[in-house]
């Protein structure tokens, strides 16, 4: 039995703090707004120039033209402020964002991160994240074990252009969670979805961690 997205975003949001600043990425890491705990104070950050997301709407919630930098439609909060996009970037540049939640396609065993180009794709570039594993002071990628052609996606280096080197600091699959102290140590093995054996993990991961 391996995590649905909704439970990896659950395993992430367990990682928020009070008072924290949070920015999350395209794909599973949004849904880590819908599993914030109740009195928590956490503030959310989107490049595109809001602070202060809420939960994803419902049907008759929906806004157009309140959307995140993915340009999916979002709901405001009581506390929602609109900045522009150079004042976004200045306060990820400038080391006023806690935590961002992202996705991969590949991280290697020790910390660098891929995850702007996709193979076979056009793209226009890397978007923030770049500045955002430069300036944001903790890092967690939440992403699928492994690739939909079945390759490992933590590997031992990765293999795509990379988005930053050595800057991840938590790994939240649908397999298991990893996780290091610092940047100059390893990734351990802390937590095993219901069912996943150690040789599932092992068998299904490229990179070398510690048990």
């Amino acid at each position: 039995m391996v995590w649905t997205r909704d439970e990896m975003a659950l395993r992430a949001a367990r990682e928020l703090e009070d008072g924290f600043y949070v920015n999350l990425g395209i794909g599973i890491p949004t849904l880590v707004a819908n599993h914030i705990p109740a009195g928590l104070d956490v503030t959310l950050h989107s490049e595109n120039g809001i602070l202060g997301l809420g939960r994803f709407p419902t049907d008759d919630e929906v806004d157009p033209d309140i959307i995140n930098a993915g340009k999916q439609t979002i709901t405001e909060i009581e506390r929602t402020s609109y900045v522009s996009s150079a004042d976004s970037f200045a306060m990820v540049r400038g080391g006023h964002l806690d935590m961002s939640v992202l996705g991969a396609m590949e991280v290697s065993e020790n910390g660098d991160l891929a995850n702007w180009m996709v193979p076979g794709k056009m793209v226009k570039g890397p978007g923030g994240a770049m500045d955002l594993v430069a300036g944001v002071r903790k890092i967690i990628v939440v992403m699928d074990h492994m690739s939909r052609d079945g390759h490992a996606k933590f590997r031992r280096s990765c293999t795509l252009p990379l988005t930053g080197s050595n800057v991840v600091d938590m790994i939240i699959t649908d397999l298991a969670v990893f996780a290091r102290e610092d940047r100059s140590r390893s990734f351990k093995l802390m937590e095993r979805a219901p069912g996943v054996s150690l040789e599932d993990i092992r068998g299904r991961t490229e990179a070398q961690y510690d048990e």
